[in-house]
């Protein structure tokens, strides 16, 4: 049950976003001043509808797979759309605008679940030192060779 506090934040927090739309509205719109109250209220109503119906829908969210069906070897799967992929962070980002701490914590997610498929990691990994990523340069490598400049002399 929310408390009074609670109810006066969120009313607040409502005021605030209806005004902020309303005042994008006015200023790229042309809206007579005895209409801005009405607008004004139907905007808030709105925003307190909406706020109602997404607590709710928040509330009663399911994954679209069960969570400790989502890492495969091979991929992961998404919780939010059921979707498989390799690399769930640039996924996450572009279609649900999370990061993956936001997404760890929406479902309830350990701190340690994976962002990128098992197997996928272990190949990049791999390809990562059979390229020498991650070993010091040997002294000789350092070394730049200085250029031999020739000068014409008159």
């Amino acid at each position: 049950m929310a408390t009074k506090k609670t109810d006066s934040v969120d009313q607040i927090s409502a005021i605030h976003l209806a005004s902020d739309i309303v005042a994008a509205y006015v200023g790229n719109n042309s809206v007579k001043a005895d209409e801005l109250p009405n607008l004004l209220h139907d905007v808030y109503s709105a925003v307190n509808g909406l706020a109602e119906e997404g607590a709710a829908f928040v509330a009663n969210r399911e994954p679209a797979v069960p969570i400790n069906k989502s890492v495969t070897p091979d991929f992961i799967i998404c919780l939010e759309d059921g979707k498989k992929l390799k690399m769930l962070k640039r996924y996450l980002r572009t279609h649900y605008n999370l990061s993956p701490e936001e997404y760890r914590r929406k479902w309830g997610l350990p701190a340690d679940y994976p962002m990128t498929a098992p197997n996928y990691a272990k190949s990049r990994s791999r390809l990562a030192k059979d390229i020498g990523l991650g070993t010091t340069a040997t002294s000789k490598k350092r070394k730049t060779a200085k250029r031999k400049t020739s000068r014409k002399k008159a």
